[in-house]
C-alpha cells in the first residue's frame, strides 16, 4: 500500500522533475491511500494558484484512490509522534494514517527524510 504526501501529489499534477518518482505509487490506484489531510493541502494549493476548477481535478483524481478519515484515536497517534519525533501537524497525521495501513510514504518532504516507512526523494527545483 502506498500514501503519497501533499508535495508528492503537487509535483505529480504539476509534472515537476520528481513526477516520475511519484507516477508508479500514484497510478496504482488499487494501492493508493489518500490521507484527507493531503485533499485540504493539495485543493488549497491549487485553488490559489490556478483556481476552484483545476483544485476539484486534481482531487478527482486523488479520490480514485482509498480516501481515509483522521479519527479521534489516530490524531492523538499524530499528536504523540509529532511530538516524539519533531514532525509539522500535517506530516504527523500522513504519517501515523500510512502506518495505520501499513502503507509506505511517498515524500519529497524532507521532514520525513530517514524515517522508516518512507521513500524519500530530495526536492529538485524546476
Amino acid at each position: 500500500m502506498n500514501v503519497v504526501d501533499s508535495s508528492g501529489w503537487m509535483e505529480y499534477f504539476a509534472n515537476g522533475p520528481n513526477a516520475d518518482f511519484f507516477a508508479p505509487a500514484i497510478e496504482d490506484t488499487d494501492s493508493l491511500i489518500v490521507p484527507v489531510i493531503c485533499l485540504y493541502e493539495v485543493f488549497k494549493h491549487i485553488f490559489k494558484q490556478r483556481g476552484e476548477q483545476s483544485a476539484l481535478e486534481a482531487v478527482a483524481a486523488m479520490m480514485q484512490g482509498r480516501v481515509i478519515d483522521l479519527t479521534a484515536t489516530l490524531a492523538l497517534s499524530a499528536a504523540r509522534l509529532s511530538v516524539d519525533l519533531g514532525l509539522p501537524m500535517a506530516d504527523s497525521m500522513i504519517l501515523v494514517m500510512a502506518r495505520s495501513q501499513n502503507a509506505v510514504v511517498w515524500t519529497q518532504d524532507s521532514d520525513f527524510e530517514g524515517l522508516d516507512g518512507v521513500q524519500y526523494i530530495r526536492h529538485k527545483k524546476g
